[in-house]
């Protein structure tokens, strides 16, 4: 399970760092606008078919993670239903950890 919400992690900040990537593509778009020589506009064109195709596929792995996070959710709780004791148990151990490790301070 931990490492379940690692790969989850994991892509949640590969998503976000996409997400920058994009946004400092289309600023430097922005500022090279003006700029109307032949290697230029084409590149500025390449540029945004490429981004279009990032933020679609950006989409798309937003939605998988999305869809992830809920079957992960949902297997969890159906694992809490059907051994409620053992789960009860993780939790108040989980708890006396914090517990301790804060009394400590």
């Amino acid at each position: 399970m931990a490492k379940k919400q690692d790969a989850l992690a994991a892509k949640d900040e590969l998503v976000a760092e996409l997400q920058r990537v994009i946004a400092d593509a289309e600023e430097l778009m922005q500022v090279t606008a003006h700029q109307t020589e032949g290697k230029v506009v084409e590149l500025r064109e390449r540029i945004g078919d490429n981004l279009r195709e990032a933020r679609s596929r950006l989409l798309d792995a937003e939605a998988a993670i999305k869809e992830r996070t809920r079957e992960v959710a949902r297997v969890t709780d159906e694992y809490v239903h059907e051994n409620p004791w053992p789960a009860i148990g993780a939790a108040a151990g989980v708890g006396l950890v914090i517990g301790l490790l804060v009394g400590r301070r």
